[in-house]
């Protein structure tokens, strides 16, 4: 048990992971409406907001799914060597030393 060995968490998702997600949901979100549409030219406004909430209803889960899963494909448990974690703390807290006032 001398042994622990220290894991760094590292998230590596970006935009451009669920960017996709985003726009194929707002293209359902855009087809649902335009089926509301057309069934509120049809004088059926009840079905027209049924449909929308429908679709609202039954895509959000989804969504989140898709989300949720992307969101745990990009993270990564990194495990830390403590003599390299030690040398880059030390060196990092030199560099980062407050400005002082001369004088």
């Amino acid at each position: 048990m001398d042994k622990l060995q220290r894991y760094r968490f590292n998230c590596t998702l970006t935009f451009g992971d669920i960017y996709g997600q985003v726009i194929a949901w707002l293209v359902v979100l855009l087809i649902s409406l335009a089926a509301a549409m057309g069934l509120m030219g049809a004088r059926q406004p009840l079905y027209a907001l049924v449909s929308v909430g429908l679709v609202l209803v039954l895509s959000l889960p989804f969504l989140l799914f898709a989300f949720v899963t992307t969101l745990v494909n990009h993270i990564e448990f990194v495990t830390v060597d403590p003599v390299e974690d030690k040398a880059k703390t030390t060196s990092s807290s030199v560099s980062q030393r407050p400005a002082q006032a001369a004088g």
